[in-house]
């Protein structure tokens, strides 16, 4: 009876979490801004695609977490037994969906973002106020690459274990670092990119 009474416990906080992400998703749908055009140019589409597939490989990580949490309640409260990797594995997976996450959501304009200025300029200025905030984005983000594929590789290098009892290899779960910040750095040239050919609007804003 108590392992059944923390799982029913348990439970609705993992349904909260899916429901408040579900929530997420479709408030990025309802922007003002809509998802990045890619027309006919191979480069945008190529970009496009990679940042999908890594938007799906991010949402199977996070199915993947909740499904090991449910097991590990399981495990624990219901045949009293103890877990080992669970906790860790969990814990890499929700940290590696967010990050390779990253480009598929810059892709859909779902990063928290205010667009009262943009909207409130004509286009012109609008144009070039796209241009300065996405070389800003990505100085930003080259440099978070740079140190994030450093780290990746000292942890390669020198054989970095977690110190736990599983003793993962940490080398695995920081690759999303360099990969989640590549990705989404290669989607910001592509933004900026469609923007200054004219196939995407300044912001993902028609115009007024």
């Amino acid at each position: 009876m108590g392992g059944a009474g923390f799982v029913s416990r348990a439970l609705p906080p993992l349904f909260l979490f899916l429901h408040s992400y579900q929530q997420e998703v479709q408030m990025a749908g309802h922007s003002s801004a809509v998802a990045s055009h890619t027309g006919n140019n191979l480069f945008l589409r190529v970009v496009a695609a990679l940042s999908t597939v890594a938007g799906w490989c991010s949402a199977a990580m996070i199915v993947s977490a909740v499904a090991i949490t449910c097991q590990m309640i399981v495990v624990r409260f219901v045949l009293n037994k103890s877990t080992i990797w669970q906790t860790e594995a969990v814990i890499y997976l929700v940290i590696a969906a967010t990050l390779i996450g990253l480009p598929y959501v810059q892709r859909l304009r779902g990063h928290v973002n205010v667009d009262l200025i943009p909207i409130s300029l004509p286009p012109r200025p609008r144009f070039f106020m796209a241009i300065v905030t996405s070389l800003l984005s990505i100085t930003i983000v080259s440099i978070m690459l740079f140190y994030g594929y450093e780290y990746w590789h000292f942890a390669w290098q020198r054989g970095w274990k977690s110190d736990t009892v599983w003793g993962v290899r940490l080398w695995i779960p920081y690759l999303a670092i360099p990969v989640g910040f590549g990705l989404l750095l290669l989607q910001l040239i592509a933004d900026l990119f469609a923007v200054l050919i004219g196939i995407d609007k300044p912001f993902g804003l028609e115009d007024t």
